[in-house]
Protein backbone atom coordinates (compact mmCIF):
# COMPACT_ATOMS: atom_id res chain seq x y z
CA UNK A 1 0.00 0.00 0.00
CA UNK A 2 0.94 3.64 -1.16
CA UNK A 3 2.41 5.42 2.05
CA UNK A 4 0.55 8.78 2.46
CA UNK A 5 2.81 11.69 2.03
CA UNK A 6 3.01 14.35 4.88
CA UNK A 7 1.42 16.77 2.15
CA UNK A 8 -1.54 13.87 1.90
CA UNK A 9 -1.52 13.35 5.66
CA UNK A 10 -2.09 17.40 6.60
CA UNK A 11 -4.40 17.74 4.08
CA UNK A 12 -6.73 14.75 5.40
CA UNK A 13 -6.13 16.09 8.86
CA UNK A 14 -7.59 19.29 7.80
CA UNK A 15 -10.24 17.88 6.66
CA UNK A 16 -11.30 15.78 10.03
CA UNK A 17 -10.59 12.27 8.03
CA UNK A 18 -7.20 11.19 8.42
CA UNK A 19 -6.66 7.34 8.06
CA UNK A 20 -7.18 5.92 12.02
CA UNK A 21 -4.05 3.91 10.99
CA UNK A 22 -0.96 4.52 8.89
CA UNK A 23 1.70 1.77 6.93
CA UNK A 24 5.05 1.70 8.70
CA UNK A 25 8.17 -0.08 7.40
CA UNK A 26 8.92 -2.38 8.84
CA UNK A 27 12.65 -2.02 10.86
CA UNK A 28 15.31 -3.61 9.53
CA UNK A 29 17.79 -2.45 11.80
CA UNK A 30 17.97 -2.59 15.70
CA UNK A 31 17.98 1.26 15.41
CA UNK A 32 15.37 1.39 13.70
CA UNK A 33 13.07 -0.62 15.73
CA UNK A 34 14.06 1.44 18.88
CA UNK A 35 13.23 4.74 16.89
CA UNK A 36 9.89 2.65 16.30
CA UNK A 37 6.81 5.51 17.33
CA UNK A 38 5.14 5.36 20.67
CA UNK A 39 1.82 3.80 20.46
CA UNK A 40 -1.26 6.32 20.56
CA UNK A 41 -1.94 7.82 24.13
CA UNK A 42 2.12 8.36 24.83
CA UNK A 43 4.13 11.48 24.10
CA UNK A 44 6.30 10.39 20.87
CA UNK A 45 9.89 11.04 20.98
CA UNK A 46 11.36 14.31 20.23
CA UNK A 47 13.47 13.01 17.53
CA UNK A 48 10.86 10.83 16.04
CA UNK A 49 9.84 11.69 11.91
CA UNK A 50 6.95 13.47 11.84
CA UNK A 51 3.98 11.09 10.39
CA UNK A 52 0.45 11.35 9.75
CA UNK A 53 -2.11 12.45 11.85
CA UNK A 54 -3.29 9.28 13.77
CA UNK A 55 -7.15 10.16 15.66
CA UNK A 56 -7.19 8.63 18.49
CA UNK A 57 -10.38 6.85 19.63
CA UNK A 58 -12.33 8.63 22.48
CA UNK A 59 -12.11 6.91 25.89
CA UNK A 60 -15.49 5.87 27.02
CA UNK A 61 -16.90 8.72 29.36
CA UNK A 62 -16.73 7.45 32.78
CA UNK A 63 -19.90 6.18 34.31
CA UNK A 64 -21.43 8.21 37.31
CA UNK A 65 -21.27 6.66 39.63
CA UNK A 66 -24.48 6.06 42.30
CA UNK A 67 -25.48 8.76 44.52
CA UNK A 68 -25.28 7.11 48.30
CA UNK A 69 -28.60 6.60 49.72
CA UNK A 70 -29.86 9.74 51.58
CA UNK A 71 -29.67 9.05 55.29
CA UNK A 72 -32.46 7.41 57.14
CA UNK A 73 -34.82 9.59 58.96
CA UNK A 74 -34.72 10.30 62.58
CA UNK A 75 -37.46 8.10 64.45
CA UNK A 76 -40.12 10.56 66.13
CA UNK A 77 -42.46 8.81 68.14
CA UNK A 78 -45.85 9.02 67.24
CA UNK A 79 -48.09 11.18 69.77
CA UNK A 80 -50.35 9.20 71.72
CA UNK A 81 -54.11 9.05 70.46
CA UNK A 82 -56.07 11.93 71.09
CA UNK A 83 -58.84 10.68 73.65
CA UNK A 84 -62.09 11.37 73.13
CA UNK A 85 -63.88 14.57 73.68
CA UNK A 86 -65.75 14.37 76.81
CA UNK A 87 -68.59 17.65 77.39
CA UNK A 88 -67.86 19.39 80.51
CA UNK A 89 -69.68 18.22 84.01
CA UNK A 90 -72.76 19.95 84.01
CA UNK A 91 -72.83 22.94 86.62
CA UNK A 92 -73.60 21.13 90.52
CA UNK A 93 -75.99 22.04 93.41
CA UNK A 94 -74.87 22.20 96.46
CA UNK A 95 -76.08 19.05 97.26
CA UNK A 96 -73.50 17.70 94.67
CA UNK A 97 -76.43 17.00 92.21
CA UNK A 98 -76.01 18.10 88.62
CA UNK A 99 -78.56 21.17 88.97
CA UNK A 100 -82.00 21.12 87.11
CA UNK A 101 -84.50 23.49 86.23
CA UNK A 102 -86.79 23.20 90.21
CA UNK A 103 -89.79 21.03 89.51
CA UNK A 104 -93.02 22.51 91.00
CA UNK A 105 -95.10 19.99 93.07
CA UNK A 106 -98.34 20.03 91.42
CA UNK A 107 -100.12 17.82 93.85
CA UNK A 108 -101.83 20.23 95.88
CA UNK A 109 -102.28 23.20 93.49
CA UNK A 110 -105.46 24.85 92.95
CA UNK A 111 -107.02 25.13 89.38
CA UNK A 112 -105.47 28.68 89.42
CA UNK A 113 -102.07 28.08 90.34
CA UNK A 114 -101.98 24.67 87.65
CA UNK A 115 -102.50 26.75 85.22
CA UNK A 116 -100.13 29.13 85.81
CA UNK A 117 -97.21 26.54 86.27
CA UNK A 118 -98.62 25.01 82.93
CA UNK A 119 -97.99 28.35 81.41
CA UNK A 120 -94.28 28.45 82.62
CA UNK A 121 -93.19 25.30 82.30
CA UNK A 122 -89.69 25.06 81.16
CA UNK A 123 -89.08 20.98 81.33
CA UNK A 124 -88.91 19.76 78.04
CA UNK A 125 -88.21 20.75 74.11
CA UNK A 126 -91.48 21.51 73.29
CA UNK A 127 -92.42 24.26 75.92
CA UNK A 128 -88.54 25.61 75.88
CA UNK A 129 -89.27 26.48 72.12
CA UNK A 130 -91.93 29.67 72.90
CA UNK A 131 -94.59 27.68 71.94
CA UNK A 132 -98.20 28.44 73.58
CA UNK A 133 -99.49 25.83 75.77
CA UNK A 134 -102.93 24.52 75.15
CA UNK A 135 -104.91 24.25 78.72
CA UNK A 136 -107.60 21.84 78.73
CA UNK A 137 -111.50 22.77 78.69
CA UNK A 138 -114.83 21.33 79.70
CA UNK A 139 -116.92 20.82 82.73
CA UNK A 140 -114.54 21.64 86.30
CA UNK A 141 -116.58 18.69 87.74
CA UNK A 142 -116.57 15.55 85.17
CA UNK A 143 -117.69 12.45 84.95
CA UNK A 144 -115.01 11.98 82.25
CA UNK A 145 -111.54 13.26 81.58
CA UNK A 146 -110.44 12.35 77.69
CA UNK A 147 -107.19 13.16 77.05
CA UNK A 148 -105.51 13.53 73.79
CA UNK A 149 -101.70 13.16 72.92
CA UNK A 150 -100.92 17.04 71.49
CA UNK A 151 -102.64 20.13 70.21
CA UNK A 152 -103.18 20.62 66.71
CA UNK A 153 -101.85 23.91 64.96
CA UNK A 154 -105.68 24.55 64.99
CA UNK A 155 -106.51 24.12 68.79
CA UNK A 156 -102.94 25.93 69.46
CA UNK A 157 -104.36 28.99 67.60
CA UNK A 158 -107.89 28.52 69.57
CA UNK A 159 -106.20 28.02 72.83
CA UNK A 160 -108.41 24.77 73.38
CA UNK A 161 -107.88 21.00 72.42
CA UNK A 162 -109.96 19.11 70.14
CA UNK A 163 -111.14 22.02 67.65
CA UNK A 164 -112.73 21.86 64.05
CA UNK A 165 -113.69 19.07 62.48
CA UNK A 166 -112.46 16.40 64.86
CA UNK A 167 -113.83 18.48 67.49
CA UNK A 168 -116.88 18.31 66.34
CA UNK A 169 -117.21 15.04 65.68
CA UNK A 170 -115.92 14.46 69.01
CA UNK A 171 -118.66 16.17 70.33
CA UNK A 172 -121.44 13.66 68.31
CA UNK A 173 -119.25 10.51 69.96
CA UNK A 174 -120.02 11.93 73.03
CA UNK A 175 -123.77 13.29 72.89
CA UNK A 176 -124.17 9.19 71.08
CA UNK A 177 -123.66 8.06 74.59
CA UNK A 178 -125.71 10.88 76.34
CA UNK A 179 -122.73 13.35 77.67
CA UNK A 180 -120.86 16.81 76.54
CA UNK A 181 -118.43 18.69 76.84
CA UNK A 182 -120.57 21.69 79.34
CA UNK A 183 -121.93 19.36 81.95
CA UNK A 184 -120.10 15.79 81.93
CA UNK A 185 -116.41 15.83 80.28
CA UNK A 186 -113.33 17.75 80.66
CA UNK A 187 -110.88 17.26 77.13
CA UNK A 188 -107.14 17.72 77.70
CA UNK A 189 -103.85 16.69 76.82
CA UNK A 190 -101.11 14.98 77.63
CA UNK A 191 -98.61 16.91 76.05
CA UNK A 192 -99.27 20.62 76.78
CA UNK A 193 -97.50 22.28 74.66
CA UNK A 194 -97.42 21.55 70.58
CA UNK A 195 -94.31 19.77 69.21
CA UNK A 196 -93.51 21.50 66.41
CA UNK A 197 -90.45 20.63 63.82
CA UNK A 198 -88.15 23.28 62.13
CA UNK A 199 -90.19 24.70 59.76
CA UNK A 200 -93.42 25.09 62.50
CA UNK A 201 -95.05 21.93 61.23
CA UNK A 202 -96.71 19.32 63.68
CA UNK A 203 -94.13 16.07 64.78
CA UNK A 204 -94.85 13.35 67.17
CA UNK A 205 -93.63 14.12 71.07
CA UNK A 206 -90.89 12.67 72.45
CA UNK A 207 -90.75 10.34 75.63
CA UNK A 208 -89.24 13.31 77.60
CA UNK A 209 -92.01 15.32 76.30
CA UNK A 210 -94.69 13.34 77.43
CA UNK A 211 -93.12 12.36 81.11
CA UNK A 212 -92.84 15.92 81.69
CA UNK A 213 -96.60 16.58 81.32
CA UNK A 214 -98.02 13.96 82.82
CA UNK A 215 -98.36 15.67 86.15
CA UNK A 216 -100.24 17.93 85.57
CA UNK A 217 -102.74 16.09 83.54
CA UNK A 218 -102.89 13.75 87.15
CA UNK A 219 -103.42 16.83 89.03
CA UNK A 220 -106.44 18.04 86.51
CA UNK A 221 -107.68 14.34 86.44
CA UNK A 222 -107.64 14.33 90.72
CA UNK A 223 -109.77 18.18 90.25
CA UNK A 224 -112.26 17.17 88.02
CA UNK A 225 -113.23 14.17 89.98
CA UNK A 226 -113.49 12.30 86.85
CA UNK A 227 -114.49 8.31 87.56
CA UNK A 228 -112.85 7.20 84.38
CA UNK A 229 -110.15 8.58 82.20
CA UNK A 230 -110.97 7.57 77.98
CA UNK A 231 -107.61 8.33 76.00
CA UNK A 232 -108.08 9.62 72.18
CA UNK A 233 -105.20 7.87 69.96
CA UNK A 234 -101.91 6.09 70.58
CA UNK A 235 -99.88 8.66 72.13
CA UNK A 236 -102.13 9.72 75.36
CA UNK A 237 -102.73 5.80 75.58
CA UNK A 238 -99.22 4.67 75.93
CA UNK A 239 -97.75 7.78 77.88
CA UNK A 240 -100.41 7.00 80.63
CA UNK A 241 -100.09 3.68 80.31
CA UNK A 242 -95.68 3.50 80.46
CA UNK A 243 -95.44 2.20 77.13
CA UNK A 244 -93.44 3.36 73.91
CA UNK A 245 -95.06 6.67 72.00
CA UNK A 246 -94.78 4.32 68.96
CA UNK A 247 -96.76 0.89 69.74
CA UNK A 248 -99.53 0.74 68.01
CA UNK A 249 -102.68 1.34 69.31
CA UNK A 250 -104.57 -1.82 68.77
CA UNK A 251 -102.71 -3.99 71.51
CA UNK A 252 -103.96 -1.04 73.96
CA UNK A 253 -107.82 -1.03 73.02
CA UNK A 254 -110.53 -3.59 73.95
CA UNK A 255 -109.50 -3.71 77.52
CA UNK A 256 -110.27 -1.69 80.42
CA UNK A 257 -106.92 -0.85 82.16
CA UNK A 258 -106.36 0.92 85.50
CA UNK A 259 -104.68 4.87 85.37
CA UNK A 260 -104.15 5.28 89.62
CA UNK A 261 -107.48 4.29 90.99
CA UNK A 262 -109.61 4.74 88.20
CA UNK A 263 -110.53 2.82 85.00
CA UNK A 264 -108.87 3.82 81.91
CA UNK A 265 -110.15 2.89 78.10
CA UNK A 266 -108.38 3.59 74.89
CA UNK A 267 -110.04 4.60 72.06
CA UNK A 268 -108.96 6.58 68.44
CA UNK A 269 -108.40 9.89 67.62
CA UNK A 270 -111.50 11.52 66.02
CA UNK A 271 -108.80 12.79 63.61
CA UNK A 272 -108.35 9.44 62.49
CA UNK A 273 -112.04 8.91 62.33
CA UNK A 274 -112.35 11.48 59.85
CA UNK A 275 -109.50 9.81 57.67
CA UNK A 276 -111.19 6.21 58.03
CA UNK A 277 -114.54 6.41 58.53
CA UNK A 278 -114.96 2.49 58.62
CA UNK A 279 -113.01 2.62 61.97
CA UNK A 280 -116.35 4.25 63.60
CA UNK A 281 -117.70 0.96 64.90
CA UNK A 282 -114.29 0.34 66.52
CA UNK A 283 -114.74 3.85 68.38
CA UNK A 284 -118.65 2.84 69.20
CA UNK A 285 -117.74 -0.13 70.87
CA UNK A 286 -114.70 1.67 72.92
CA UNK A 287 -117.34 4.28 74.07
CA UNK A 288 -119.73 1.46 75.07
CA UNK A 289 -117.30 0.03 76.82
CA UNK A 290 -116.55 3.36 78.50
CA UNK A 291 -119.73 3.91 79.90
CA UNK A 292 -120.27 0.31 81.24
CA UNK A 293 -116.22 0.18 83.27
CA UNK A 294 -117.65 4.52 84.07
CA UNK A 295 -120.66 3.10 86.10
CA UNK A 296 -118.86 -0.02 87.05
CA UNK A 297 -116.37 2.35 88.91
CA UNK A 298 -118.99 4.75 89.72
CA UNK A 299 -121.43 2.12 92.22
CA UNK A 300 -118.16 0.51 93.50
CA UNK A 301 -117.25 4.09 94.85
CA UNK A 302 -120.95 4.70 95.99
CA UNK A 303 -120.87 1.77 97.53
CA UNK A 304 -117.81 2.59 99.55
CA UNK A 305 -118.68 5.52 100.50
CA UNK A 306 -121.93 4.09 101.82
CA UNK A 307 -120.40 1.65 103.85
CA UNK A 308 -117.73 4.11 105.08
CA UNK A 309 -120.92 6.17 106.28
CA UNK A 310 -122.24 3.41 107.68
CA UNK A 311 -119.47 2.33 109.91
CA UNK A 312 -119.46 5.79 111.34
CA UNK A 313 -122.95 5.89 111.94
CA UNK A 314 -122.91 2.59 114.34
Amino acid sequence: MKRLSDRDAAFLAEMGIGPLWSLRAVPETAAEAEAEPAPVGQAAPASAEPGPAVVAKAAPAPQAQPLPPPPMPRQVAEPAARPAWTPPPREESAWGKEAEPERLDVSTMDWSALRQAIASCKHCSACSEGRKPVLGSGARRARWLLAAGTASALDEKAGQPLTGEPGKLLDNMLAAVGMSRESDVYVTTLVKCRPANANGGDRAPTLEEAAACRPFLERERELVGAGLVLTLGQVATNGLLGKPLSEPLAGARGVVHRLGNVPLVATLHPGELLRRGSDKALAWADLCRARAAGEAAGESAGEAAGEASHGRAG
